[in-house]
């Protein structure tokens, strides 16, 4: 559910930073020093959030792999409990879908 959740937030903020994108294309032509100055910082905030959004995405990888890791680690040195936890979690999940 939460990674769900975070893809779906760096969707939207590549979304975000593309439209931003677009429209400091499509005002390229515009000129004055206000336009200029707003279109530096645009395209430093565009920049930024790019290189943020990427370092984001890196870290959870990197957090999701070792999650995995640890879990497969865990099944492996505790076979029949990680099998029992499995059946319960199947058991509830048939229960709450049956009663729908």
């Amino acid at each position: 559910m939460a990674q769900a959740s975070t893809d779906t937030l760096f969707d939207d903020l590549i979304s975000v930073v593309k439209d931003a994108e677009e429209l400091l294309k499509a005002t390229a032509g515009l000129a004055g020093e206000k336009v200029s100055a707003a279109r530096e910082r645009a395209e430093a905030s565009v920049r930024s959030a790019r290189e943020r959004i990427s370092t984001a995405q890196e870290d959870v990888v990197a957090q999701t792999r070792e999650a995995a890791e640890r879990a497969d680690a865990y099944v492996r040195k505790n076979p029949w409990q990680a099998i029992g936890v499995a059946a319960l979690a199947g058991l509830v999940i048939g229960l709450l879908a049956g009663r729908r």
